[in-house]
């Protein structure tokens, strides 16, 4: 199995290869350079692996939510890497991303995904353990902090909504914030711990089937101002 998997839709730009059942990254927090850091990263993990881009299996895709540029460049380049190639794409979800990454980082097996989504708004959604990955439960949504509704228990919060919106998670019931001053952000090696199993399971994707999703369909809209009477 030799996946190359991308994620571009949030402040951190990564790529990450696996083969033979090695994982290598390349990472970098670097909010407006991901449309020029994201090719020659992969392209370094080709050539450390003596692999070119037609030797892999697959492509796996963050497809979002997130920055609306962010996940436009990611699906953008794993398109224009598939169309070239002819190899099928697995999409992952950036909240499940994160969620892996919170189950393999803290242990975790209930977490709450949290995006900043600006607006006062987060991207969330809810996730369980379950047989070597997390799954989503219910839906993704974007809303307010103060809307998420949670099945009880106790949740991890993992993600940039903690560290812009640390006090509103911490009062929902049964949720606890890491440290507000970490940089949860999605990463590509965590794309690949799923994609494992989508692999697996068969769920591929044409380059055109390859589709993003950004939950918020008006994020460019900005409030109509109120017309000035004339005279």
């Amino acid at each position: 199995m030799k996946l190359l998997a991308i994620d571009t839709v949030t402040e951190g730009c990564s790529a990450a290869l696996l083969s033979n059942n090695k994982i290598t990254e390349q990472y970098e927090i670097t909010p407006r350079g991901h449309s020029q850091r994201i090719l020659p990263m992969i392209d370094e993990l080709l050539g450390q692996a003596d692999l070119k881009l037609s030797q892999l299996d697959a492509i796996v895709m963050d497809r979002g939510p997130g920055s609306f540029t962010g996940v436009r460049i990611c699906v953008s380049v794993v398109q224009g890497l598939a169309f070239a190639t002819e190899l099928p794409v697995i999409s992952i979800s950036s909240l499940a991303a994160l969620a892996q990454a919170a189950y393999l980082e803290q242990g975790s097996e209930q977490v709450l995904a949290v995006i900043d989504a600006r607006m006062g708004e987060v991207y969330w959604g809810h996730y369980q353990f379950n047989n070597g990955r997390m799954c989503l439960q219910g839906s993704e949504a974007v809303s307010t902090v103060a809307t998420i509704k949670l099945p009880p228990g106790e949740w991890l919060a993992f993600g940039s909504g903690c560290q812009t919106y640390p006090e509103d998670l911490s009062v929902l019931n049964g949720v606890h914030c890491l440290s507000a001053e970490r940089e949860d952000y999605p990463r590509a090696t965590s794309l690949l711990e799923l994609a494992r199993f989508d692999w697996l399971e068969k769920n591929l994707l044409s380059a055109e089937q390859a589709q993003p999703v950004y939950l918020r369909d008006n994020v460019a809209q900005k409030p109509k101002q109120k017309m000035k009477p004339v005279g």
